[in-house]
């Protein structure tokens, strides 16, 4: 059956739209490999000492470049989306043309996000990226000319810069290999939502469509619904909810941990925060692309509330209390508790106190 995207031609394009990257043959990209293989390794000595997660083994850092972010994530994405495009090709097989033209524009549209979010990502640690190597699994990747350019053009103190974007996503990777469940637990909630979605090929397209121009024009794009959202069965609606919770949770959780940890290292972190605050919609990789597409990417505030409630459950009840979220997936807050962060402080304590 033919595949309703053209992944080849999503790849080409995305390569073209990335453009030429000033900084990849720079003499201090030479640096940057061997700085960030270090910094990794002292950011997740600090994640492990400020939140007590102890990783699944030690962190392996990447230098890439968009090329090869571009490669890493089409491949990814291909292999997350299978549940959705599999009921797609299905449809596409009984068209007269057999969905070539489906196949070609939905290639196009996501090569062109996928080519521009590679001008803007600077870290990724995202389970939503897989691969088939093992070598090629559990990998913090840094887009080393995306970070380069970045330094160059606001006098980033390249130490400091480096160490607090590897404070982040070492955070991401000692929430998802130091608390067992919870890595399944997620994948297992994205692939019920896209496994239970039957769309129409044409509002496949046009979702698609509605994304990359929102992207390119700056805004957050399918902001109320996602592309699942415009077909999510009211159980399915509520799996997004569940994800959307957990998503803010672990935002929130990765922000305080970062300037907790990096506090007393990093004296520009307030100027890094500042600056990279109106790039956040792009920075966290095609892991963020997929969420966006599932409706679950579209309100910052989302991520602010997850901050908010975790420094108001550690002011109530301590670290004690706000390791209580990594105890089980029923323990994990709601979209409703994120809100409102005392609903989840009096739930817990009522499970404590049996």
């Amino acid at each position: 059956m033919p595949e309703p995207v053209a992944w080849d031609l999503a790849e080409r394009i995305a390569v073209r739209v990335a453009g030429r990257e000033p900084f990849s043959e720079s003499y201090l990209a030479a640096s940057l490999a061997a700085d960030l293989t270090e910094l990794t390794a002292q950011a997740e000595e600090l994640v492990t000492e400020a939140t007590g997660l102890v990783p699944n083994g030690p962190a392996r850092s990447r230098v890439t470049d968009r090329a090869g972010w571009i490669a890493a994530n089409v491949a990814s994405f291909r292999r997350l989306l299978t549940p959705l495009t599999d009921r797609l090709s299905v449809r596409l097989e009984r068209s007269p043309t057999g969905g070539a033209v489906t196949r070609n524009v939905s290639g196009a549209e996501l090569g062109a996000l996928l080519g521009w979010m590679s001008t803007r990502v600077l870290g990724q640690y995202d389970l939503l990226v897989l691969d088939d190597d093992p070598a090629d699994q559990d990998i913090v990747y840094y887009v080393g000319p995306n970070v380069l350019a970045l330094e160059k053009r606001f006098g980033f103190p390249p130490r400091e810069f480096r160490l607090w974007l590897a404070l982040h996503e070492v955070t991401h990777r000692a929430q998802f290999t130091g608390v067992p469940w919870l890595a399944p637990h997620y994948v297992d909630l994205v692939q019920r939502t896209l496994g239970d979605v039957d769309p129409d090929p044409k509002h496949f397209v046009e979702a698609l469509k509605r994304a990359a121009a929102d992207y390119r024009s700056g805004k957050s794009p399918l902001r109320e619904s996602g592309l699942a959202g415009i077909f999510a069965s009211a159980d399915q609606r509520q799996v997004l909810a569940q994800i959307g919770g957990m998503m803010s949770l672990l935002e929130g959780h990765g922000d305080v941990t970062m300037d907790r940890a990096g506090r007393h290292l990093i004296p520009s972190a307030d100027r890094f925060s500042g600056v990279l605050h109106a790039r956040r919609n792009a920075s966290r990789g095609a892991g963020r692309l997929v969420r966006t597409l599932l409706g679950l990417e579209g309100k910052l505030d989302q991520y602010e509330m997850g901050e908010h409630f975790v420094r108001t459950v550690e002011a109530a009840g301590g670290r004690d209390l706000f390791d209580e979220v990594w105890s089980s997936p029923d323990a994990l807050p709601s979209m409703a508790e994120i809100r409102e962060p005392a609903a989840w402080i009096d739930r817990m304590s009522s499970r404590l106190e049996c």
